[in-house]
């Protein structure tokens, strides 16, 4: 695997020579005070990692490439994500964290997907599309619901929904049979509702810094094994 690791080396701008390595797996670009990135780096066809964090990008460009594992976008100043985003149908992992991004862009194909204190106030009507979900990270979002179609990630094993706006246990949780942990830590939730002791799979639900208090819904889950946090 061909890798180019320029992590941590305050280049400011990214050379030209880089653009050359069209052979490129993996390229790390990470902390570097880069404020913007040439189209060129569509010449870099073969990518199967991109680590873009920690800089000081506002945009990325459309000619982004295809990349296939990993993309690295969080702790940038974005607030937007290029539509060949959402047509990188073989990324598994991507991280568009603590940006400044209000719409949120998710590849068909990803496995999980981080997109902490951002400005997002909803998810896309269409998320239930993203089959292969297993992690979603959401906290420091001003979200307030769940698109119905939530309830369709059959594959979810772990939802972090810590400091939203939620102000209910979100009912399309009923419907994931694999959901292993839930975060709603810092949220405006008050009750949670009967069925969430049926819920299959729950093995640890934190309810930190919500109004929820101790009642029979949480003893039911713990005498069944499931850890409560609150």
């Amino acid at each position: 695997m061909a890798e180019l690791n320029l992590w941590r080396q305050r280049l400011g701008t990214v050379p030209e020579s880089v653009w050359e390595h069209r052979g490129l797996d993996v390229l790390i670009l990470a902390d570097n005070d880069l404020t913007e990135l040439s189209p060129r780096i569509g010449e870099l066809g073969r990518l199967r990692t991109l680590d873009l964090g920690h800089n000081l990008l506002t945009a990325v460009p459309e000619e982004i490439p295809q990349v296939t594992d990993f993309l690295y976008l969080h702790d940038n100043r974005l607030t937007e994500l290029p539509g060949s985003v959402a047509r990188m149908d073989r990324l598994r992992y991507l991280n568009v964290g603590e940006n400044q991004l209000s719409a949120l862009v998710a590849p068909s194909g990803l496995v999980e997907l981080r997109a902490q204190h951002n400005r997002i106030t909803e998810l896309p009507q269409d998320i239930g599309r993203l089959a292969s979900l297993r992690e979603v990270w959401l906290g420091g979002n001003e979200i307030t619901r769940l698109p119905d179609s939530f309830a369709e990630l059959g594959h979810l094993r772990v939802l972090e929904l810590r400091d939203t706006a939620l102000t209910e246990f979100p009912a399309q949780l009923a419907e994931l049979p694999r959901l292993r942990h839930v975060d709603l830590r810092g949220t405006r939730v008050r009750e949670l509702p009967e069925w969430v002791a049926r819920m299959p799979s729950l093995e640890k639900l934190d309810l930190r810094w919500t109004g929820v208090e101790s009642g029979g819904v949480l003893e039911t889950l713990e005498r069944q094994g499931c850890f409560t946090l609150r």
